[in-house]
């Protein structure tokens, strides 16, 4: 495996998951700041590391797999520790639950839909839509509100981002439609075939 840049910022986001836990459980007045400082430069670096990769002709079959993976990771951690913050109660408590199950699932459904897709030669069936970047940039953005958590300005941030985080949820529920429906195509014939084999050996 060659080191390069993008990759040494890909595995730096992965090193930096146990600096965000620390942070967030820091009894300190500026750890909520911290932790939100750790999953931004966090987010950054994920687009960074590939825009890198693709301008410098870096791209590299593991770089892209491990660079889906370290988002993942990141994202669900701070989803995890999120659900431990007391929000402001727009909805019951329940849904802020909820909706950090429905972003984790989804995660985990829609890689393994791809690597599904992958292994039939199908991988650009379920490529990133539009959706799902609106998505992403609602999902980050309220993440690092709510671990940020304090008033800035006069502006309700933990309740902005909670608000924010139930419309990613939305939004993550449409996008793995948007992805079910794209894909359904190629499943129900890789079913039809799978039927007709069995009936053939029959």
């Amino acid at each position: 495996m060659k080191m390069t840049f993008p990759m040494i910022l890909t595995l730096m986001r992965i090193a930096l998951i146990p600096v965000l836990v620390l942070f967030f459980y820091l009894p300190y007045v500026w750890a909520p700041l911290a932790t939100a400082a750790v999953f931004i430069f966090a987010a950054i670096t994920d687009w960074l590391d590939g825009y890198l990769a693709r301008r410098m002709g870096l791209l590299s079959e593991f770089g892209a797999f491990l660079d889906p993976v370290a988002d993942k990771l990141m994202v669900a951690t701070a989803l995890v520790l999120m659900v431990h913050i007391p929000p402001p109660i727009v909805f019951p408590e329940i849904f802020l639950t909820l909706s950090a199950a429905i972003i984790i699932g989804r995660e985990i459904a829609i890689s393994a839909l791809r690597e599904w897709m992958s292994e039939m030669g199908e991988s650009g069936t379920v490529k990133v839509g539009v959706l799902g970047k609106f998505k992403t940039i609602f999902q980050m953005t309220a993440i690092s509100l709510l671990l940020y958590e304090n008033d800035l300005f006069g502006l309700p941030v933990a309740l902005v981002g909670e608000l924010l985080l139930y419309l990613a949820a939305a939004l993550t529920l449409w996008s793995m439609w948007e992805y079910l429906h794209a894909a359904w195509p190629v499943m129900s014939r890789e079913n039809n075939e799978s039927s007709d084999d069995g009936v053939s050996g029959s």
